[in-house]
């Protein structure tokens, strides 16, 4: 719920960013991006043996499993802070996650994690047709219980 309201104190100051001759960028909250930075590091400790186009099956509740999922949460509040922001603002957060390669980063996680088939477990169909559900299709369930 606060990750909206957050460019909107950027906003103001957004007036003093255009007089440098230099690329500008603009950090998202640091407190966000000094999680981010610490995941990236544990994340790419977890998954550098694994290369690009192959995956890794986490298993659920395990320690990997947390930290993959305060990774993923983590973007989420990142992107929410980013869909809330001006477009002004949002050139120069991007030009601060290009400078950190975030986005390459979770890029490169993303596509070490995710499944070549993403099909919802517990289906009895074994050859994929147009009726199988797959993690695409159908709405995921983040309810914390």
């Amino acid at each position: 719920r606060l990750m909206p309201e957050l460019p909107k104190f950027d906003d103001e100051d957004l007036k003093s960013y255009g007089d440098e001759e230099e690329e500008l960028a603009l950090s998202p909250p640091a407190a966000l991006m000094s999680v981010l930075a610490t995941q990236e590091l544990l994340l790419e400790n977890i998954l550098e043996c694994i290369p690009v186009g192959k995956f890794e099956v986490i298993q659920p509740l395990s320690d990997e499993f947390c930290l993959v999922l305060g990774y993923l949460l983590t973007w989420k509040l990142t992107l929410a802070f980013f869909k809330a922001a001006s477009s002004q603002l949002r050139v120069l957060y991007s030009q601060y996650l290009r400078r950190t390669k975030s986005l390459n980063k979770l890029l490169y996680h993303l596509f070490r994690l995710m499944p070549e088939n993403p099909v919802i477990p517990g289906q009895t169909t074994e050859v994929p047709n147009k009726d199988t559900k797959t993690f695409f299709t159908e709405e995921l369930r983040l309810d914390v219980k």
